[in-house]
C-alpha cells in the first residue's frame, strides 16, 4: 500500500505543492528517494531513519521507496524530511489522518527534533493557494508561517509532537495579527540623521525627491563632501513598508535565511551597501542553484554603490535591465527563475581619479585623458536610467567652521515623503504600482499631463540637451514627484524646470 504526505518546494520566491509517496516491499532493507532530489534531499534517508528509530517508532524492515512528485521538478533543501517521515509512519500503521489538505515542512535531527528551515513563508503561501488547510512547521518557523492568513499553522518541536497531536495531545495553533505586528514593530530609530549633515541643501532636496518617488540618483563630488553620509541618511527618510511590500520582502529574506526567529516579518526597508569588489552573481543573483542577489535583497529599498566607477564595467552593465523592468530573470539550462528587483539605485563617485576636479580649494592633477577614461566606466545607457544626477561640492574650511548643525531633521523630511507616497498609492491603486518611478509609457501619458506652455519649454529643452525618449519620460516622472511633494494635482512649468536642474552631466 502506498501512503502519501504533502509538502512544498521553493521555485524562486514562489512554491509548488509536492506529494510525497511512500511504498514498502519485502526485500533487503534499503531506502531510496526518487524525484530529482539534490544531495541534501538524498541524505534525508539517514536523518529520517535515525529520527524515527530514536523517537520510539519502528522503521520498515524491507525496501522503502520514496517518490517526490511531480518528479520533473528539482528538489533542494531539507524541508522534505518531516513529510517523508510522516509518510513512513503512516505506512507503519501509526494513526495519522490520510488528509491531503494537511502539509508538513521541516528538517529532522537524528533524535527526532524538528529544525528550522529557510523559505517557510513562500512555501506556506503556495500551499494555501493549492487548497491546503493545515500546515505543520518547526516551532522556530511558526510565527513566520502564521503571517499567511486563512490557514491553520501548528509549530512542533519533535516528531512525537505531531503524532501526539492526532492522538490525545493537540498542539496549539499559532496566530499572528500581521497588521498590528507591522505597526508595532515599525523601526524609526536610525543611526544617521540629516540634521547632522552640514550644508548641502540642494543634495538633501534631491534625496528627498528620490525617496518620495523611488527614483535613482547619482552623486558626484570631491572626497569628504558628504556623499556617503547623505546616502546613509537616506534610510531615515524612507516611508514605512506597506503590508504588500513587507510580505514580498519577507519571502525574499526567508529564502535566503536572513530572517530572525523573533522578527518573522520585515518591518524596515532594506539598505544594501555593496563593496566594489562584489561579483556579477553577487549583485544580480545566480549560481548553479540560482539564489537572489543584492538587487533582490534591496527590493523596495536602497542599493548603494559607493565609489561607483570602481565597480567593474560588466557588473554595472547587468543593472540596466533590472532598473528598467523592476525584476531579474536568471536563466539556466534546466530552469529559469524570476526575482523581483524594484530598488532605488544610489551611487556616489568622485569627478576624476584624484577627486578634486572643480573643487574650490584644491586643484585637479588629472589629465583630460585620465578624466575621460575614468568617467567612461559609466556607460550612456546606464546613466540614461538614473533620474537625478547632482554635483556635491566640498564645503570650504570656513563653511565647515561657521555652519551649525541645525539642519532639518530626518523626521520632518520623512513626513513630506510619506505624504507624497500616500498621494501616489491612492492615484495608482488600480494600476498595480506604488511610486512614480514605476510608471510605464502609457501611464505617463495618463498621469503626467502638462499644459501647452510647459510642453513648448520641454521641446526646447529636449533639443538643447539632446534628451533620449527614456530620459524625456524620466523627467516627466520626476516632475510628477516634485508636484506630489508640493501637493499639486497638475504638473506645471516650475516642476519641470526643477526636474531639469537634476539632469546635470557628470
Amino acid at each position: 500500500m502506498v501512503t502519501k504526505a504533502i509538502t512544498a518546494a521553493n521555485i524562486g520566491i514562489n512554491s509548488c505543492r509536492i506529494e510525497v509517496e511512500v511504498d514498502t516491499s519485502n526485500s533487503l532493507p534499503s531506502m531510496s528517494i526518487v524525484g530529482l532530489p539534490d544531495s541534501a534531499v538524498s541524505e534525508a534517508r539517514e536523518r529520517v531513519h535515525s529520527a524515527i528509530k530514536n523517537s520510539g517508532f519502528s522503521f520498515p524492515t524491507g525496501k522503502v521507496i520514496v517518490n517526490l512528485a511531480p518528479a520533473d521538478i528539482r528538489k533542494e533543501g531539507t524541508n522534505f524530511d518531516l513529510a517523508i517521515a510522516i509518510g513512513i509512519l503512516k505506512e507503519q500503521g501509526i494513526e495519522i489522518p490520510d488528509d491531503l489538505a494537511t502539509a508538513y515542512i521541516g528538517e529532522l535531527s537524528l533524535d527526532g527534533s524538528i529544525r528550522k528551515v529557510n523559505g517557510v513563508l513562500p512555501l506556506v503561501s503556495g500551499l494555501k493557494d493549492c487548497g491546503v488547510k493545515t500546515v505543520f512547521v518547526p516551532e522556530d518557523n511558526s510565527k513566520e508561517a502564521a503571517l499567511v492568513q486563512g490557514i491553520n499553522i501548528y509549530g512542533a518541536k519533535h516528531l512525537c509532537d505531531i503524532v501526539n497531536h492526532f492522538a490525545d495531545t493537540p498542539l496549539t495553533k499559532t496566530t499572528v495579527d500581521i497588521n498590528n505586528y507591522l505597526e508595532e514593530n515599525a523601526n524609526t530609530d536610525y543611526s544617521f540623521d540629516f540634521k547632522d549633515v552640514k550644508g548641502q541643501e540642494k543634495a538633501k532636496k534631491a534625496l528627498e525627491i528620490a525617496a518620495a518617488g523611488g527614483h535613482n540618483i547619482l552623486m558626484s563630488g570631491s572626497p569628504g563632501s558628504g556623499k556617503t553620509l547623505m546616502a546613509k541618511c537616506l534610510a531615515s527618510i524612507l516611508p514605512p513598508l506597506e503590508l504588500q511590500e513587507a510580505l514580498e520582502l519577507t519571502k525574499i529574506y526567508s529564502i535566503c535565511g536572513l530572517l530572525q526567529k523573533d522578527n518573522p516579518l520585515m518591518t524596515k526597508r532594506p539598505y544594501r551597501a555593496v563593496h566594489h569588489t562584489a561579483s556579477q552573481n553577487g549583485i544580480i543573483g545566480g549560481g548553479s542553484n540560482p539564489k537572489p542577489g543584492e538587487i533582490t535583497l534591496a527590493h523596495r529599498g536602497v542599493l548603494f554603490l559607493d565609489e561607483m566607477v570602481e565597480f567593474p564595467r560588466q557588473v554595472l552593465e547587468v543593472l540596466r535591465q533590472p532598473l528598467e523592468d523592476g525584476e531579474v530573470v536568471i536563466s539556466r539550462a534546466k530552469n529559469s527563475i524570476k526575482y523581483p528587483a524594484k530598488f532605488m539605485l544610489v551611487g556616489a563617485m568622485n569627478p576624476c581619479p584624484c577627486g578634486y576636479l572643480g573643487d574650490k580649494e584644491k586643484d585637479c592633477s588629472c589629465s583630460e585623458f585620465q578624466i575621460q577614461r575614468y568617467r567612461s566606466k559609466l556607460s550612456g545607457p546606464l546613466l540614461d536610467r538614473i533620474d537625478l544626477v547632482i554635483n556635491v561640492p566640498r564645503l570650504t574650511t570656513e563653511e565647515l567652521i561657521k555652519t551649525k548643525s541645525d539642519s532639518e531633521p530626518s523626521n520632518k523630511i520623512r513626513e513630506r515623503v510619506v505624504k507624497a507616497r500616500k498621494i501616489q498609492a491612492k492615484r495608482y491603486a488600480e494600476e498595480g504600482i506604488l511610486t512614480n518611478s514605476e510608471l510605464n509609457s502609457k501611464q505617463i501619458k495618463k498621469y503626467c499631463k502638462i499644459d501647452e506652455k510647459t510642453s513648448e519649454f520641454l521641446k526646447i529643452a529636449a533639443q538643447k540637451y539632446q534628451l533620449s525618449g527614456r530620459k524625456f519620460d524620466r523627467i516627466l516622472k520626476l516632475a510628477r514627484t516634485i508636484a506630489d511633494l508640493k501637493e499639486s494635482n497638475n504638473i506645471v512649468l516650475e516642476h519641470v524646470m526643477l526636474a531639469l536642474q537634476y539632469k546635470a552631466e557628470i
